[in-house]
């Protein structure tokens, strides 16, 4: 709290705002090498780490990490990823990405450029934003021709069991798409709690997510997906919401709200089971048995 009205404050940065910090970078890069697809560079500033578990499939993984478990007030990110011809790609985090209270704002911004027959998987934990925080997440997807992009995001309520449910005050979620130049969906949600108490307007919702999936590699996928979102039965106060929009002609963007976090993981996994048979290898797995190969140095 500043001083009071017609007190002067001590020293000369009493009562500023701090600045935000520098952006910490972070860049990706996976290529082809034979039958198999090979991380070529990895770097990350801090707060950004960045671990590479081995796996039996043909596509490179790499789980992402920040230090403390999560953004603190000023944490500001920008994270490259390439993945070049015919390479194959899978990138998540190595467990929930929290947000802790933040006046400043934190913010997060992922750019991946996907080359011609390559293929990227973009599967995040939930975020978490606790009390009093503010966030801003961008990512911005740029697929060339025969390139394919899975992605899914998933934001959950908050520390429930401690009554931070929905307590946030501000979370901005940004999403673009470009196929061969052209931009197919450029969209930014936001949930603001000068806008109205969270927690009433979101109902017995305790998370939302997104799924986007493009290109010929997940075109199975992609249709599969439909099926179930339009064939599915709508009921009063279900557990799960789910629709489905064609962005031209191959491309999905599917939006969910669910009464738990874990049913809409799981329901996601299930959904999108093709996932492990395309990548050679079950990624969710991995993630059961937890990420343990030391990070590479920031």
């Amino acid at each position: 709290m500043g001083p009071a009205a017609g007190a002067s404050a001590a020293g000369p940065d009493r009562g500023r705002t701090p600045p935000m910090q520098r952006v910490a970078q972070g860049r990706l890069s996976f290529e082809r090498a034979g039958a198999q697809t090979v991380l070529r560079d990895a770097y990350a500033e801090s707060p950004l780490r960045l671990l590479t578990p081995r796996n039996h499939g043909e596509a490179a993984w790499v789980y992402t990490s920040t230090l403390g478990g999560g953004f603190v007030d000023g944490d500001r990110v920008q994270l490259r990823i390439s993945v070049g011809r015919a390479a194959r790609a899978f990138v998540s985090t190595q467990g929930a990405t929290r947000i802790y209270r933040s006046p400043q704002g934190c913010e997060s911004e992922t750019i991946a450029d996907v080359a011609e027959g390559g293929a990227l998987v973009l599967a995040p934990d939930p975020t978490a934003c606790f009390a009093g925080a503010r966030f801003r997440q961008r990512t911005e997807l740029d697929l060339a021709a025969g390139a394919s992009v899975l992605l899914w995001d998933v934001l959950s309520a908050g520390r429930s069991a401690r009554g931070e449910r929905w307590a946030f005050d501000r979370c901005s979620l940004g999403l673009a798409l470009r196929q061969q130049g052209r931009t197919v969906l450029d969209e930014s949600w936001l949930l603001d709690a000068a806008h109205g108490a969270l927690g009433g307007r979101l109902g017995r919702f305790e998370a939302l997510a997104t799924v986007l999936l493009a290109g010929p590699m997940f075109a199975s996928a992609r249709v599969a997906l439909r099926a179930q979102v339009d064939g599915g039965p709508v009921r009063t106060r279900a557990r799960l919401l789910e629709s489905g929009s064609a962005l031209g002609a191959d491309a999905l963007v599917v939006r969910f709200a669910a009464a738990s976090v874990e049913e809409l993981v799981g329901t996601l996994r299930d959904r999108l089971a093709v996932i492990p048979a395309l990548l050679g290898d079950d990624p969710w797995r991995a993630a059961r048995e937890r990420v343990t190969h030391a990070p590479h140095a920031a």
